[in-house]
């Protein structure tokens, strides 16, 4: 997400409090849009979780992969990999936690939306 967050777990749960948000947004978009076009469920559900899914995971899963897939043989091309990065002892957990953060989000909204269709 390249903001300024903290270090360690509470940059963590940071991360996923805003992929939360972004879940949340990108499903109320899609269901916009598929209201409009008259879609089905399956294809707001899809865009909204791919996309939330590349908004909030984005930067820090591109260095996820890099680091794994880059061969990183000198000390030096390792630190300045390493500077790049916030906080890359979390990464992983970043990651994961703002996937599941991202996805939880847009399935709250969709649950949301679902309540509210069957209220009225």
């Amino acid at each position: 997400m390249n903001l300024a967050l903290h270090f360690g777990w509470l940059g963590v749960l940071e991360a996923a409090l805003i992929a939360l948000g972004v879940g949340v947004l990108c499903y109320l978009l899609f269901h916009w849009i598929g209201a409009r076009n008259r879609w089905p469920h399956g294809p707001a559900l899809g865009w909204s979780c791919l996309l939330a899914l590349g908004v909030a995971t984005g930067i820090d899963a591109w260095h996820l992969f890099y680091m794994g897939v880059v061969k990183l043989e000198s000390p030096v091309y390792a630190r300045i990999a390493l500077q790049k990065i916030h906080d890359p002892n979390f990464l992983a957990a970043r990651v994961f936690m703002s996937s599941m953060g991202a996805l939880c989000g847009v399935a709250l909204a969709w649950m949301a939306m679902q309540a509210r269709r069957r209220a009225d």
